[in-house]
């Protein structure tokens, strides 16, 4: 591996030059070794947790209001998310996302977390150029991608005949 110097009394840059070869054996000799199984854990224990909470929320909602599972499925997600506000707006969503990894991501917290995150960090910008624009550059592949599903799945229901 070459490295190529500048002259003296330039720049202090100095740009390897190397094969994409000697470059992924010297990345992967720097590259950290990762707690696989116990990342999967965490994953998993949190992100059961979550989904445990929002059980318990929605038998809360079909006990205390007289709703059928279907009814309180709704109120539920809201609650959910408006707990996932709150945290990240504390500080405390981000702490358990770190350790917890994809167990926090998946679930409709994570989406919450990540729409707060970003008004959060761009409030300052304003109301619509900043929490606005900023907070829907995330949700807009998301609202594309479902209103996209949501005509694919109507076509597909429509032609086996189950539309009215």
């Amino acid at each position: 591996m070459a490295i190529k110097q500048a002259p003296r009394g330039r720049s202090s840059y100095r740009p390897l030059s190397m094969s994409p070869k000697e470059y992924q054996q010297f990345a992967k000799a720097r590259e950290p070794s990762r707690a696989v199984f116990s990342n999967v854990v965490k994953a998993f224990l949190v992100g059961g947790a979550i989904c445990t909470l929002g059980q318990a929320i929605q038998q809360f909602f079909i006990a205390a209001f007289d709703m059928s599972s279907k009814e309180a499925g709704n109120p539920t997600v809201a609650v959910l998310i408006l707990l996932s506000i709150i945290l990240t707006s504390l500080g405390v969503y981000d702490k358990i996302a770190q350790w917890a990894g994809a167990g926090t991501a998946v679930p409709v917290t994570g989406f919450a977390n990540s729409m707060c995150s970003a008004a959060i960090e761009h409030r300052s910008e304003g109301l619509v150029l900043g929490v606005g624009a900023n907070m829907f550059k995330l949700a807009g592949s998301v609202i594309v991608f479902g209103v996209v599903a949501a005509f694919f799945v109507g076509i597909v229901h429509w032609l086996i005949g189950l539309g009215g």
